[in-house]
This record gives C-alpha cells, sequence and structure tokens, in this order.
C-alpha cells in the first residue's frame, strides 16, 4: 500500500474537524502484522488493535503553507516491541475513540524500522511536499 489519507481523515480537514497547527497531532509506529488498515472505513484511533500501536510522541512545530504540512523531527523514546512497518498521524483529543486518523505512511526512508530500545527519531522530508500535501 503506498502512503494514503484516511478517507473519514480528509472529511475532517474538509469539514475544519481538524487543524494542523492548532491540534495535538501525534505520530504512531505500528506495526503492519498486526493492523489490516482499510482506509476508507478506519477513522479514530480505537480502529487500529492496541498491539499494533508500538509507540507515539506528538508533533511539535507544526506549521503549514499552501496546505503544505510540516513540522520538526519527531522523536520517539526507548522504542521497544515489534517491527514497525507504518506510521500513523493521528489528531489527539485525549480519548482514542474520537481522535481521528489523519494519514497512514509505510512508505518511507528507514521504514520498516526494527525497535532496539533507544529512540527513534522521524526524520520528515525536507522536500516540497514535507509530511504532507492536501
Amino acid at each position: 500500500m503506498a502512503n494514503q489519507f484516511y478517507g473519514l481523515g480528509r472529511d475532517k480537514f474538509a469539514n475544519a474537524g481538524i487543524n494542523w497547527t492548532s491540534d495535538t497531532i501525534r505520530a504512531y509506529l505500528i506495526d503492519p502484522a498486526v493492523y489490516p488498515v482499510s482506509i476508507n472505513t478506519d477513522e479514530f484511533l480505537d480502529d487500529i488493535a492496541a498491539g499494533a500501536k508500538v509507540a507515539f510522541a506528538a508533533l511539535t512545530g507544526n506549521s503549514s503553507a499552501l496546505g503544505t504540512c510540516d513540522a520538526n523531527d519527531t522523536v520517539l523514546p526507548t522504542v521497544t516491541g515489534a517491527i514497525c512497518g507504518a506510521i500513523v498521524l493521528a489528531k489527539w483529543t485525549g480519548t482514542e475513540g474520537t481522535s481521528a486518523l489523519i494519514g497512514y505512511i509505510d512508505t518511507a526512508t528507514g521504514l520498516p524500522i526494527t525497535p532496539n530500545g533507544g529512540d527513534i527519531t522521524l526524520t520528515w522530508s525536507d522536500g516540497a511536499n514535507r509530511i504532507f500535501t492536501l
């Protein structure tokens, strides 16, 4: 599967339900062997099995320009667990059942990632599309 936006996440962007620069956005390392993504029907973090979410961290320095979204590189501290073959971006509300899924990234430099107990840094692209462009 190539990198994609969740269908219901696109709807939330279109209807002002996600604000990239003011909402808390988290990146989750995902074990795709435990999470069979359903890009058009998965809506919230609780649609992803707990065992599939290996680690997470909030993005900082979120910015956007002309629909291109970016953030500072993201450090996930002391990561252990399964091989991570994907990154999921989600708006964190404090509850998994209302935290909207934004994007599924499984094609990027450094994926898959094998945790070894150390920190993992997600280095977002400095290219024209940064993390993504709407």
